[in-house]
């Protein structure tokens, strides 16, 4: 959720422009906006200096300081707005840096209490005191902003000022324990729940990175043993949102509190939900705010567009690439605020131009070109099962009972040597590192692992589109009384990539590839199940030793195509370490309560029998 980009989108440094007559592009100006409950809020506004007329205000709620001067030039990734005309308002959110009150890094709502205080209310009586307070503007307001700055964004639906016209939340989480940021589906996101709820609560004047003394921080996390251990040796109870974290290990009242998006049920403000298929941080969130909305959209003002992003990534300059793959030629991050965000607030809130005809925009990959849909999911996209057999291949074709044989593969998952998720050494979360290009990175890394099981389809002999939600169906068994269970859907691009796509007379193409994406495994979904969550959130349960389960891992929303020549690969692992914490193996009433002998090996099944036939479902789009 919350990569701290507090100065992105309108400080960036990268790639500025002057403004024609060389003069600084706004005047700056600091306030303190009261709310309702007394507390005053640090607000900066830059306001055009060649302001002629009324314009509308775009407002971002944020955690992470504001300018404390105007920029002497246009940042290049804010130019399309910049040109349409806006008065910017940053403001810091209660409890940060300047601005008073207690900062909870909490997302909880009470819609029923008058006398409560939240980033809902806030925003409300932010917008008030500028439509009243700010000369010139024109009485409609929009909001927008990435992560952290996206929920803020997104908590205004819940009770919108009259003047909100229009909204834009970007990678902002929805369930907190659900998916995104601190949890996916009750597994613990360790390594960012504990690095993030110290960058944000250990100093409220500044974010704050935990000193490792390893750079490699996977031995820091296997050095830490327990869980416990974070606050015994290191935060001594001293971060309120971890301690939250680990006291509530399963879907309580807690969690279903600050799963916000559980109180929207209509499209009350024109959204552009923004969501990258390979965020690193909240890939979910957006997903669920559109469908949330989508529960009540009688004008059609909920709309979905993703991209081949990491967190933030349509705020980039260009880009022009998944981490080290092309995008043929496109410049995804300019193409989006150009062709899509520019137009979207400039029709809302200047009424010029056309309303989107379309509910989802995408940029596919594989194909590399834009796409949009009148519906999301595309109702065209046929449910197609690719099953995991025994003898570790992807086939389209549904096992025959068989006379003889194993009905399953298996691995020994060991606590004490976890998977990496990522290649080591793995720097820390922030500042810096390759932490958001992780989601992206080639999978070969891991492949001979004895804990990885790795299935591999023939070379496609026709390009498959695979557009909507994908989703992981395992038939699996464990020897322990808990454990996970992790599915990666890979796309790997063929040995020869390079020699067979490349035609340097007919210009750039999709298929254009360096040689060392020769054989690259790129993910496309990854997911993780816990399985004392395989039957309830709220109440978990043991694992019966080596009886086999149903395991349905959602996958998420996605748009690619796996070009003719290349090839399907799932991975299956048991550990992911230390962006998943390590199960114990062993049933414990929490696992952030176990002890160091509370963790032991498992042998794990993967089934693949006519009865037990684990598969991958997909939506496959017609040629």
């Amino acid at each position: 959720m919350r990569l701290p980009i507090s100065l992105v989108l309108l400080l960036a440094t990268l790639s500025c422009a002057q403004t024609p007559s060389g003069t600084p592009p706004f005047k700056y100006q600091e306030v303190m906006v009261p709310v309702r409950d007394g507390v005053h809020l640090q607000t900066v506004i830059l306001t055009p200096t060649n302001q002629s007329g009324p314009l509308p205000i775009l407002l971002r709620r944020t955690p992470y300081g504001v300018p404390d001067k105007a920029p002497d030039k246009v940042p290049q990734t804010m130019k399309e707005m910049v040109q349409d005309g806006y008065i910017f308002v940053i403001q810091n959110l209660r409890g940060r840096f300047k601005s008073e009150g207690t900062f909870l890094l909490s997302s909880y709502v009470n819609l029923q209490d008058p006398n409560a205080t939240n980033e809902t209310t806030d925003a409300y009586d932010t917008i008030e005191w500028l439509l009243k307070n700010v000369p010139n503007n024109n009485g409609k307001v929009g909001m927008y902003g990435v992560s952290y700055d996206g929920l803020t964004t997104a908590m205004a639906l819940l009770h919108p000022h009259p003047a909100l016209k229009a909204i834009s939340e970007q990678a902002s989480p929805a369930d907190q324990w659900m998916n995104d940021d601190f949890h996916r589906y009750g597994a613990l996101r360790e390594s960012y729940a504990f690095e993030y709820s110290v960058l944000e609560q250990a100093d409220k004047n500044k974010n704050t990175h935990f000193e490792f003394s390893d750079y490699d921080t996977y031995e820091w996390y296997l050095g830490l043993g327990p869980l416990s251990n974070i606050n015994s040796k290191y935060l001594h109870n001293s971060i309120p949102f971890w301690n939250e974290t680990v006291e509530h290990p399963n879907y309580d009242d807690f969690w279903k509190k600050e799963a916000w998006v559980s109180q929207l049920h209509a499209s009350t403000v024109p959204n552009l939900n923004v969501a990258g298929f390979w965020d690193q941080e909240d890939p979910w969130g957006p997903w669920q705010i559109f469908r949330h909305a989508e529960e009540h959209d009688p004008d059609h003002t909920d709309f979905m567009v993703a991209g081949p992003w990491y967190h933030g990534g349509w705020r980039a300059p260009k880009g022009d690439s998944i981490g080290v793959l092309p995008l043929g030629g496109h410049e995804t991050a300019r193409e989006f605020r150009e062709n899509i965000e520019a137009p979207f607030f400039r029709y809302y809130l200047h009424g010029e131009g056309t309303k989107p005809a379309w509910q989802a925009s995408t940029f596919q990959t594989g194909s590399n070109t834009w796409h949009t849909y009148a519906a999301w999911p595309p109702p065209q996209a046929k449910t197609t099962n690719v099953y995991l057999d025994c003898d570790g291949a992807l086939s389209f074709t549904a096992p025959m009972a068989a006379a003889k044989g194993k009905s399953y593969r298996e691995y020994v998952s060991d606590p004490a040597d976890p998977v990496p998720y990522r290649e080591r050494p793995i720097s820390p979360t922030y500042p810096g590192g390759d932490w958001r290009l992780w989601e992206m990175a080639d999978q070969r890394f891991v492949d001979h692992r004895p804990d990885v099981l790795t299935y591999v389809s023939a070379p496609l002999d026709r390009d498959l589109t695979v557009t909507g939600a994908l989703m992981a169906d395992l038939f699996a068994s464990s020897s322990g009384t808990d454990s996970d269970f992790i599915v990666k859907l890979i796309d790997v691009f063929p040995e020869n990539a390079q020699k067979d796509s490349w035609n340097p007379e007919a210009g750039p193409k999709p298929h254009e590839y360096a040689e060392s994406l020769n054989g690259y495994e790129l993910p496309i979904a990854m997911e993780v199940r816990r399985g004392r969550f395989n039957k309830s959130y709220e109440h978990p349960q043991s694992l019966t030793p080596n009886r086999p389960e149903e395991w349905k891992i959602p996958l998420r929303d996605h748009d690619h195509v796996f070009l003719r020549g290349h090839r399907l690969m799932v991975q299956v692992q048991s550990t992911w370490f230390p962006v998943i914490d390590r199960n114990p193996q062993k049933f414990v009433p929490s696992i952030y309560q176990a002890g160091a002998t509370d963790f032991v090996p498992a042998t794990e099944r993967v089934y693949c029998s006519d009865k037990m036939p684990s598969h991958l479902v997909l939506p496959v789009m017609p040629q």
